[in-house]
């Protein structure tokens, strides 16, 4: 279990007073100021909780805690501060999600217990997260495998979506990225809930039936139901509820947000969806700009400019034309490998489609049906380039554990 502390303040003399009293009960480390603080956080120490002076010159108490909170989340942050108004309390609380706050000068019980209950907190957090990043990992593999399954041309363009999603949030100084990437790979996830005849039919274009429309039109909707159960994929499952609304609200549902209401994610994902329509339609570059721009209402304008910005050719696509195509056994599929052309049982049902990402699942299911004779080899694949996989300091776990 992490023990180790962070005292911050701009005396001096606080510091040597925290040294003499505190060193035979706890492990800790001194910082005249709140940047020297980050430079130690910085520099890879990690610590169970931080304790900041309120009132320090440049970076003070609430502005570190704060940075700490987003930078730095599993470390449980007090303040101690002699300027004990309301005001203060109330501000350093909200802004840096304070655990305790103390009055100088601190009593030395009541200082040793905070210390304690803040180390114990510490390590409450890390168990809880542990135990959640492994369950919601496997609940994300899970949703995924199944989608693979059930519509695997769904979980492909989710693959695109996400690999696109990751640098377009990173562009535009989104948090809580690993959410958006997520709200991005199971944007279609309400497929899995369509009857297979109707599955068939969106595969291969045909007209639907008003009642098949209507259930195409509720995939968000399913998606979202399907998500919002799981803990911690509340934000997810919101990104892919609002991800079709116009920006303007037209056409929405009455109790449906418009405008900045509406996710950022699902208004970035609703920008992504069209874009990568218009590309298969090869409507690319300054033609596609321009072809979203005169939808007036459809996006944020913000936001689309931004995208174009961020992709000024085309969205990320992970085949490649430089790479070599590699004709493989079942044998030699390995995860990770982009399909090159799809991968079809002998009764013409795709297993995976071109461009998408073999997952182990994915690999298993095609060794099984070519054990029984019902797809033929070779399998067109390349190496994937390096990606970057869906990161944020709030749920690094499910990050890695979906990039397949």
């Amino acid at each position: 279990m992490n023990r180790r502390l962070l005292f911050v303040d701009d005396d001096p003399l606080i510091l040597s007073a925290f040294r003499r009293n505190l060193r035979r009960d706890f492990a800790f480390d001194t910082a005249i100021g709140g940047a020297e603080a980050l430079a130690l956080l910085d520099s890879g120490q990690t610590y169970a909780a931080i304790l900041a002076d309120m009132r320090m010159p440049g970076l003070d108490g609430v502005e570190l805690l704060e940075i700490v909170r987003k930078r730095f989340p599993d470390t449980v942050r007090m303040m101690l501060t002699g300027n004990a108004d309301q005001g203060t309390a109330i501000e350093a609380i909200n802004r840096g999600h304070i655990f305790r706050f103390l009055n100088k000068p601190a009593d030395p019980d009541v200082l040793h217990q905070a210390l304690e209950d803040a180390i114990a907190q510490h390590a409450l957090i890390r168990a809880e997260r542990d135990l959640l990043e492994h369950t919601l990992a496997g609940s994300i593999k899970l949703l995924t495998d199944v989608l693979a399954m059930v519509s695997p041309e769904a979980l492909g363009r989710g693959q695109r979506l996400r690999d696109s999603m990751g640098p377009f949030a990173r562009a535009v100084g989104a948090e809580s990225i690993w959410e958006l990437e997520l709200g991005a790979l199971l944007s279609s996830l309400g497929c899995t809930a369509l009857p297979p005849a109707l599955l068939q039919k969106l595969r291969e274009g045909d007209p639907l039936t008003v009642a098949e429309a209507n259930l195409r039109r509720r995939i968000p909707e399913m998606g979202h139901d399907l998500l919002a159960p799981i803990p911690r994929l509340e934000g997810v499952a919101q990104i892919v509820l609002h991800q079709h609304l116009r920006f303007d609200g037209r056409g929405s549902p009455p109790d449906a947000p418009a405008g900045r209401d509406i996710p950022l994610g699902a208004r970035m994902l609703k920008i992504l969806h069209d874009r990568l329509d218009l590309e298969a339609d090869g409507v690319v570059k300054r033609q596609a700009f321009q072809t979203m721009q005169d939808c007036e209402g459809y996006y944020d304008p913000d936001l689309l400019v931004r995208c174009f910005a961020c992709f000024g050719d085309f969205l990320i696509n992970p085949l490649s034309s430089t790479a070599p195509i590699q004709p493989l056994t079942s044998a030699g599929l390995c995860p990770g490998q982009i399909v090159v052309s799809p991968i079809t049982t002998s009764e013409g049902v795709v297993l995976v489609g071109s461009g998408m990402r073999l997952t182990a699942p994915m690999v298993d299911r095609i060794r099984n049906h070519a054990a029984i004779g019902d797809v033929e080899p070779p399998f067109m694949v390349q190496d994937a380039p390096t990606a970057e996989p869906m990161t944020d300091t709030v749920a690094p776990a499910v990050a890695v554990a979906s990039v397949d």
